[in-house]
């Protein structure tokens, strides 16, 4: 959350001239509900189904940006069946970074709306925790906040034998 993905996923599918899959956009357009809806009407054992299903439909494709949800790589063997199929990149933003833009989208999304700053950041410095042994596993993992659409690009193509 706040690392970039939406920004970066846009950008580098049209700098590489690939179809960009939305994963969360997608999930809501088939839906016909908001996530939180999903997950308040479902439930999220139901939602991370949805998630599954959709990645194991998406890995069959050729050639494509993904943005995922932020729990996705962590769930069952995600990260391993994506790195199988591409090239995973994690967006290693700087915590500094992360606590900024969420105070400013805060009010955009249900977990953060009701923390307050010293709370905000405690559930940034929780999740990177939780979440960093997964996206570890990505091959590739850069400072977002350092880069470029060029020199991300730049790197991606570096690591084509990857996928």
């Amino acid at each position: 959350m706040g690392s970039g993905k939406t920004y970066w996923a846009r950008r580098l599918a049209r700098a590489m001239e690939l179809p960009l899959i939305e994963m969360d956009e997608q999930i809501v357009r088939d839906r016909g509900m908001t996530i939180p809806e999903i997950f308040q009407t479902y439930g999220e054992p139901y939602f991370r189904q949805l998630e599954h299903d959709f990645l194991m439909e998406t890995l069959q494709k050729d050639a494509f940006v993904l943005s995922t949800g932020g729990g996705l790589p962590c769930q069952g063997d995600h990260m391993a069946r994506m790195n199988e199929s591409g090239l995973t990149v994690w967006l290693d933003a700087p915590h500094e970074v992360l606590l900024e833009r969420l105070k400013r989208g805060r009010g955009r999304r249900p977990l953060l709306k009701d923390l307050d700053d010293e709370a905000l950041a405690a559930f940034i410095r929780e999740r990177v925790r939780a979440r960093s042994p997964y996206y570890s596993q990505a091959r590739l993992t850069v400072d977002p906040s350092l880069e470029t659409v060029e020199s991300l690009t730049d790197k991606i193509k570096s690591c084509k034998s990857l996928f």
